[in-house]
């Protein structure tokens, strides 16, 4: 079976145990008004094709909704303010691309590197990140050193790649979609287990109750940041900056502190969980 067959089929089974439980759609995630994208892959894949060295394409406030773009090379293409719900990136090329306030909810990122891209502003509400649902974080796409200022993701995205990528205010908890427990469309925790955090700025990043388990944060600037009730079992922060974080009911078990800055300053330290067994 290829991996697009597995994506489709992944996909299949979600959507078709979600129809059989008939959940509702949370309410930032209502269909788009429009389905009927006002491009088509043809037109998009001629555009790219035909660019000449240097020259940045425009696919500014477009409705590309549903559209299967995978493997394209976007070469640092314009898509700030296109409304991208349910369009197939799979392996493809956004490095460099401009794609602020872009809304990438049910998008396919399976592979896609959105490396240096800038997303600030963007929405990523439940994606598909794998091949199938034996979850390879191999599949995780990449955001190494992209602009994620102000970004709201609602995903299980384990093992993508955040490294140097700039996280100021980025919202990663799915409490503000609906009150409660989560449910099949709105997920309890946000999945982010062994991302690469490395040398990221998470200056008043929200990551309220994220499972962050081998996550790696050094050097990493969590400046503010919210971990409450977050699980940061063997979660690595050798020289981070947590000045001000609030650590107020964190699982820290075998997390390694080593070099932490502000450590005396952090929030809600005593009732964090396993402190007595972090590495420090």
């Amino acid at each position: 079976m290829t991996n697009a067959a597995r994506t489709h089929l992944a996909r299949g089974l979600i959507l078709a145990a979600a129809l059989a439980i008939g959940f509702p759609a949370a309410a930032e995630e209502t269909e788009p008004v429009s389905p009927a994208a006002d491009m088509t892959v043809r037109e998009i894949t001629a555009g790219l094709f035909k660019a000449k060295p240097g020259e940045v394409l425009d696919y500014s406030n477009h409705d590309l909704t549903y559209l299967d773009l995978s493997g394209l090379n976007f070469k640092g293409a314009k898509l700030a303010k296109s409304n991208l719900y349910g369009a197939d990136f799979s392996g493809a090329n956004l490095r460099g691309t401009d794609m602020t306030s872009t809304r990438l909810d049910r998008a396919t990122l399976i592979r896609a590197d959105f490396s240096g891209a800038n997303l600030s502003g963007a929405s990523i509400l439940r994606p598909t990140i794998y091949t199938d649902l034996a979850e390879n974080i191999a599949d995780a796409p990449r955001f190494a050193g992209a602009n994620l200022t102000g970004i709201r993701v609602m995903a299980n995205m384990s093992g993508a790649d955040f490294h140097g990528a700039d996280l100021t205010n980025a919202n990663f908890t799915p409490r503000e979609l609906r009150p409660g427990q989560g449910t099949l469309s709105t997920l309890a925790r946000n999945m982010l287990k062994s991302c690469d955090f490395t040398k990221a700025i998470l200056r008043n990043a929200n990551l309220d109750h994220a499972v962050l388990t081998f996550a790696r944060f050094a050097g990493a600037d969590l400046t503010g940041a919210n971990l409450t009730d977050a699980d940061l079992s063997r979660a690595d922060f050798t020289g981070a900056d947590l000045t001000g974080a609030d650590l107020t009911g964190a699982d820290l078990d075998g997390a390694t502190l080593l070099g932490v800055k502000g450590l005396d300053t952090v929030k809600g330290l005593a009732t964090a969980l396993n402190f007595d067994k972090t590495i420090r």
